[in-house]
């Protein structure tokens, strides 16, 4: 009897763990300064490749004390001017707020609201790359830098990606964590079961010629 009450206790245990880890805990965290000014830049001479909803996904996962969330952007959109090489190249993409879902409807609905990414103030999220150069953390291929205009702020994010080429494909797969405070995102969630700062971001685009 005894040895069944502490193997109840240990799983309850074990449980209650895995309910309050921080999934953004183990990414590599994303660099937030200043946005660069791009007024200047040069528009880049090369191919497009296309980012569609239908080859590309925006995937986050947003923890609180006592559990964690998944959800995605549905809709986005955007190209890589792609120059020869990567490092040349430019990214730009576009997210619709309101195309935002999750696990839990009701935290769908709260998320859209001004305690979150209010997007009927803010309907887009955009993110428009200013350098890419060779090499990244946790065996990247690259480190990605670039403005994210997200809830009206607007900053620079430096993040590792894996971005490969092939013949008339351009995928690129990234996983980081990003504070949601940089971006004025500061609802702080229930007295008793606090929305964590950080959160984790996934990436899959395929951009396609």
């Amino acid at each position: 009897m005894l040895r069944s009450r502490v193997a109840l206790v240990a799983i309850a245990a074990l449980l209650l763990l895995s309910a309050c880890a921080n999934p953004a805990a183990d990414k590599p965290k994303a660099v937030v300064g200043e946005a660069t000014n791009t007024s200047s830049a040069s528009p880049v001479a090369g191919e497009k490749y296309l980012i569609t909803s239908e080859n590309s996904k925006i995937e986050f996962i947003g923890a609180k004390v006592t559990g964690h969330h998944n959800g995605s952007f549905k809709k986005i959109s955007g190209t890589i001017d792609y120059a020869g090489q990567i490092e040349k190249s430019r990214v730009s993409i576009t997210i619709d707020s309101s195309s935002l879902e999750t696990d839990t409807p009701d935290l769908t609905k709260h998320l859209k609201t001004a305690d979150f990414f209010d997007v009927a103030k803010y309907p887009e999220a955009k993110f428009e790359s200013t350098e890419i150069k060779p090499g990244g953390e946790k065996g990247a291929s690259h480190t990605v830098t670039g403005n994210l205009t997200l809830h009206g702020v607007t900053k620079s994010v430096t993040f590792p990606a894996t971005i490969t080429v092939n013949p008339g494909v351009i995928t690129v797969e990234s996983s980081f964590a990003i504070n949601r405070k940089d971006f004025a995102i500061n609802y702080p969630g229930k007295t008793d079961d606090l929305i964590r700062d950080d959160v984790a971001l996934t990436l899959h685009v395929k951009a396609t010629k």
